[in-house]
C-alpha cells in the first residue's frame, strides 16, 4: 500500500503466518450465511440487529433497557440520543452487512448471536454492556479499508475489538447498532530490525508473543510495556496503557510506538512518521491516537521500539503500615539505586494475606504491607543497590527485606506478585470483583491508599491494593457478591477517584477512560481541553461514527448510582 515504509536490507523478514492466529475460523465464530456450521439462525441473527436497534442491554435472557439520565453511569445522556439520530437506520444497517459479506467475503463477516454477545460484553468489567450488530474479523490493513468505507456510506458505527481485556467499557457496543472490527486475526509480525533495535508489526499481535518470538529468535531486546496478559498492541495504543516496567521505562505515550498505520473513518491510510529514531517535522501525530480509544480510526500496524534486555533479580520488604513504605519508595527512587530499578510495586497486606491462603507459592510472607522490587545490572551492581535499598528500608521502620537467591527464586517471587489477582479473587467465595486505577503524584500515593483503605474497612468491602508505587499509580480489586454490595463498590470507586483528582492526580493511570470515567475529564482537564479533544474528534471523524460514547463526556455532570442489577453487567 502507499505510504508503507518496507525497510532496508538488512531487516529481518518474518513470514507472515508466524504469528497467525492458531483457532480456526469456525471457532473464532464467522459465520457465513446458510451454513449448517453458523451457530445463530438467519431468523435469531436479525433479531439480535433488532435488539440492538431497540437500545438493549442483554446477557443471557437479562435484559435492561437504557436511560437518558445525563447524570447516570450506566446510560447516555440526551445529547448522545441525539447524536445517535444521525447514525443509519436498520434498513441502511441491513444494506451495510450486505456489502460487507460483498467487499471482504462471507465468511469475514459475522451476525452469530454468541460472537455479537462475546465482543459486547465483558467479564472483566461491570459497566453495561451491548451486543454488537455484526463483526468482521480483517486480515489485512485494506480489509479495514474496506470496512471504514462501508461505515461512511451507510453511517454506521464502528467499534474496534482485540485482546478483549480493557476495563472501562471501551469495546461495549452502540445503542442502535454498530459494526464491531476484530482485529485479533491481524496479528503478525512483518519486519525485525535487530540493528535499529525497532519491529514492524500488526495491531492485533500480544506483547507477550512479540517477546516470545523475540526470545524464540535468540535476539537480546524486547518490548518493555507490560499491561496485562492478553492485551494486544493496538488496545496498548488505544488506551495509553503501561504497567509494572513503568517505572523504569516509562508508558505508551514516552517513545515507544515510532509511528502508526491508521485507517481513518472515510477509509483514507496514514501512517504518523517515518521509522526515524526521532524526526521535528511537523505534529507529533502517532502520540494523537495513542490514548485516542479508537475513537479517530483504527491503527492496523505500528512500529515499536525495542530495548536490550538487561539481567534482573527481584527482592521484597515489608513494612508495618503503607505509609512507611511510601516513604521508603520516595527515598529509594531519589537515592544512587534509583535508576536500578525496573519495577517498584507496593501491595498491601490483604494482598499477602491472599498469596499466603489462596496462592501457588511454597513460600509464606510476612501479611504486612510490602515492596516488591526489581533490580537490573551485573551481579555485583545488583548486590550494591540491594545493599542501599535495604539501608533505605531499615531507615523507615522495614520489619524484612530479601533478596532472590538464584534466577529461579527470582521468578518464583514475581509470580507471586502476578498471581496476586487471582489470589485475592478467592477472599470471598463465589465473589466477582472490580479492578480501577487511579495515578497521583508519588509523594501523595502513601495519603491515598491510607484513606482508601479506611473507607473500605468502614463499608465492610473486602479488597486488595497493588499499586505501582514507582509512579504512583494505584490499583485497587473491590469484591462482592450481591446488587447492595455491588452499589457500594461502585460508590466506593468513585470517591477513589475523586480523592486522586483532589490530590492533583488522574482518574486512570493506565486503564483508559472508556465509558467508566469519562465523566471525571471535565474536572480533571477542564473546558478548554476536554472542548479541544472534541474539537479534534469532530475533524478527524466528522459523521461521529467512530466508537461513540466513550472517552468524550457528554457534559459537565457529577456521575452518580441509581438502580443496578449485576446480572446484567459484564457476565
Amino acid at each position: 500500500m502507499a505510504g508503507f515504509v518496507r525497510a532496508s536490507r538488512a531487516r529481518l523478514q518474518v513470514p507472515s503466518t508466524k504469528l497467525a492466529s492458531a483457532r480456526p475460523r469456525a471457532v473464532r465464530g464467522y459465520a457465513t450465511p446458510g451454513s449448517s456450521s453458523s451457530r445463530g439462525s438467519t431468523s435469531s441473527r436479525s433479531m439480535y440487529a433488532l435488539y440492538g436497534a431497540m437500545g438493549l442491554i442483554l446477557v443471557g435472557a437479562a435484559t435492561t433497557r437504557l436511560v437518558s439520565d445525563p447524570t447516570r453511569l450506566d446510560g447516555p445522556s440526551a445529547d448522545r440520543e441525539r447524536e445517535f439520530e444521525k447514525f443509519g437506520s436498520p434498513a441502511d444497517f441491513r444494506k451495510a452487512i450486505e456489502q460487507l459479506r460483498t467487499d471482504l467475503s462471507p465468511e469475514m463477516v459475522s451476525t452469530d448471536l454468541d460472537v455479537l454477545k462475546d465482543h459486547g460484553f465483558s467479564v472483566n468489567t461491570y459497566h453495561p454492556g451491548m451486543a454488537h450488530t455484526v463483526v468482521v474479523f480483517p486480515d489485512r490493513t485494506e480489509d479495514v479499508v474496506a470496512v471504514m468505507k462501508v461505515a461512511t456510506k451507510y453511517h454506521m458505527p464502528v467499534v474496534a475489538y482485540s485482546g478483549g481485556t480493557s476495563l472501562e467499557g471501551h469495546f461495549t457496543g452502540i445503542a442502535g447498532g454498530c459494526i464491531c472490527v476484530d482485529m485479533s486475526g491481524m496479528n503478525r509480525i512483518l519486519e525485525i530490525h535487530e540493528e535499529d533495535s525497532d519491529v514492524v508489526v500488526q495491531s492485533g499481535l500480544s506483547w507477550e508473543e512479540l517477546n516470545a518470538t523475540l526470545k524464540e529468535k535468540e535476539i537480546p531486546l524486547f518490548f518493555p510495556l507490560d499491561p496485562g496478559p492478553g492485551a494486544t498492541v493496538g488496545g496498548m495504543i488505544a488506551t495509553g496503557c503501561s504497567g509494572t516496567n513503568a517505572v523504569k521505562y516509562g508508558t505508551a505515550k514516552s517513545h515507544w510506538f515510532i509511528n502508526v498505520t491508521v485507517v481513518l473513518p472515510d477509509g483514507e491510510v496514514i501512517k504518523t512518521r517515518s521509522r526515524a529514531r526521532k524526526s521535528s517535522a511537523g505534529f507529533d501525530l502517532t502520540k494523537l491516537f495513542i490514548g485516542a480509544e479508537g475513537t479517530l480510526g483504527i491503527v492496523t500496524e505500528a512500529t515499536l521500539r525495542l530495548t536490550p534486555l538487561v539481567p534482573t533479580s527481584v527482592a521484597i520488604a515489608s513494612f508495618p503500615d503503607v505509609k512507611q513504605a511510601a516513604d521508603a519508595v520516595r527515598d529509594i527512587v531519589n537515592s544512587t539505586a534509583g535508576d536500578a530499578l525496573q519495577c517498584i510495586e507496593l501491595v498491601d497486606d490483604k494482598f499477602m494475606y491472599a498469596t499466603n491462603t489462596y496462592g501457588t507459592s511454597q513460600r509464606k510472607y510476612l501479611e504486612k504491607d510490602s515492596l516488591f522490587f526489581k533490580i537490573q545490572g551485573s551481579p555485583s551492581s545488583i548486590k550494591e543497590n540491594a545493599g542501599i535499598i535495604e539501608g533505605i528500608v531499615k531507615k523507615n521502620g522495614g520489619l524484612s527485606f530479601e533478596v532472590a537467591e538464584s534466577e529461579k527464586d527470582a521468578k518464583d517471587l514475581w509470580q507471586d506478585r502476578k498471581n496476586g489477582l487471582w489470589s485475592a479473587m478467592s477472599m470471598v467465595p463465589n465473589s466477582k470483583g472490580w479492578s480501577t486505577d487511579v495515578c497521583v503524584p508519588i509523594g501523595r500515593l502513601a495519603d491515598l491508599v491510607y484513606e482508601t483503605k479506611k473507607d473500605l474497612a468502614k463499608l465492610g468491602i473486602t479488597s486488595a491494593i497493588v499499586g505501582h508505587a514507582g509512579d504512583g499509580n494505584f490499583h485497587a480489586l473491590l469484591l462482592f457478591s450481591n446488587d447492595k454490595e455491588f452499589i457500594a463498590v461502585r460508590e466506593a470507586v468513585h470517591r477513589l477517584v475523586e480523592r486522586a483528582l483532589d490530590m492533583d492526580g488522574t482518574c486512570t493511570g493506565e486503564h483508559g477512560v472508556g465509558i467508566g470515567k469519562k465523566e471525571y475529564l471535565y474536572q480533571e482537564l477542564g473546558h478548554g481541553t476536554v472542548d479541544l479533544m472534541k474539537a479534534i474528534k469532530r475533524t478527524v471523524d466528522p459523521l461521529g461514527i467512530m466508537n461513540p460514547g466513550k472517552l468524550y463526556p457528554d457534559a459537565e455532570t457529577r456521575p452518580s448510582v441509581k438502580h443496578v442489577d449485576i446480572n446484567t453487567h459484564g457476565c
